[in-house]
């Protein structure tokens, strides 16, 4: 138990709440202590029961059955490996600027799921943080179920295909998708690379709370396109070495 404490310990501070929740949460449903029903996005009693807690728990909320199953154990995967990247990678040691992401992109796809009448909403921050992962990562070659090996810039794009498959749906990573490009190109895109004007900054009242612990000032100074990307030393059997050993690609189910 001790190896399990550790671990979960070494996973970084806003992913660590994240992961264990979207552990908890869903466990809570599949147990009866609370009616899964009173943990799903249902519209029209946000609006006319005021229930606010619903955006948040359907955020955290999946359905534990054995037909979603394996789904929701790769999505929570993916929630840990690729928040994990980003808040130790592009984000290390600006932990408000990555809680503005999460919070952007979080209310961007509430406001979708609202719209769109979606109960459950894990999987489009989930997807949405990989996004971001994947663009500031675009040229890393990450490897894929079967062998296959690409550009991590296509990774999302692959995944939402691969859940479709065993879920039936894209309707989900598509949200994500879509809601990490918006985050990406407002942040990063449109005012460093395209010379535009900043629409997005992260609100000075969450650097009071998340202070930074690296570099000392707010914000980004060097655009993500232009940043390096560390290289972690490859191990014997062409993986990332160290505990973030996924550095170099990924590949599901294997290290």
């Amino acid at each position: 138990m001790s190896d399990i404490g550790d671990w979960f310990r070494s996973i970084p501070l806003i992913t660590r709440y994240w992961f264990a929740a979207s552990i908890a949460v869903p466990f809570i449903g599949k147990l009866g202590l609370i009616d899964f029903r009173n943990l799903m996005l249902v519209p029209e009693l946000v609006f006319s029961r005021f229930q606010l807690w619903r955006p948040v728990t359907a955020t955290l909320y999946f359905p534990i059955t054995p037909n979603t199953g394996f789904l929701y154990l790769v999505n929570l995967y993916f929630l840990y490996h690729y928040s994990t990247r980003l808040e130790t990678g592009a984000f290390d040691g600006r932990p408000a600027d990555y809680v503005f992401m999460l919070l952007f992109n979080w209310i961007c796809i509430v406001i979708t799921g609202l719209l769109m009448d979606m109960r459950l909403l894990m999987i489009p921050l989930i997807m949405s943080v990989l996004y971001v992962w994947a663009q500031f990562n675009s040229e890393t070659i990450v490897s894929f179920w079967f062998g296959t090996r690409f550009k991590a810039h296509y990774l999302p794009w692959v995944i939402l295909v691969f859940n479709f498959v065993i879920g039936g749906s894209f309707v989900n990573e598509l949200t994500g998708n879509l809601v990490g490009h918006l985050y990406f190109f407002l942040m990063f895109k449109y005012p460093m690379d395209l010379g535009g004007r900043s629409f997005l900054s992260t609100p000075e009242f969450l650097y009071r709370f998340f202070p930074n612990t690296r570099g000392g000032v707010s914000g980004f100074g060097v655009p993500p396109t232009r940043r390096p990307v560390p290289q972690e030393p490859p191990a014997a059997g062409g993986g990332g070495g160290g505990r973030h050993n996924w550095g170099q690609g990924f590949r599901l189910g294997g290290e």
